[in-house]
């Protein structure tokens, strides 16, 4: 069996979805024999974790799963290795990296 890192996109929908639009992303670790498997696996917890439920104002919550939006073997685990890394750019204008 391998180990797998992915991540889980879910959309958040409150009441008509008039509103900025809201995910959650949710990192999770699969064991699985191969890639295509860890990935069946991930969209099945995807799936299995989709909830509606009402606000406190009686509005309903939807959480939709979207898709399994990244997929990391690990080749071994070392003291100290990068688990996940993710660079983000400012878009401001005039920004200069």
């Amino acid at each position: 069996m391998n180990w797998y890192l992915t991540k889980i996109v879910f959309r958040i929908i409150c009441g008509e979805g008039h509103h900025t639009p809201q995910f959650d992303e949710q990192l999770r670790l699969i064991s699985a024999a191969d890639e295509q498997e860890a990935f069946e696996k991930a969209a099945a917890i995807g799936r299995s974790e989709q909830d509606d439920f009402y606000n406190h104002e009686q509005q309903l919550v939807q959480w939709k799963f979207v898709n399994v939006a990244e997929l990391y073997r690990f080749s071994g685990l070392l003291d100290g290795a990068e688990m996940y890394s993710r660079i983000r750019g400012d878009r401001r204008p005039g920004w200069v990296c």
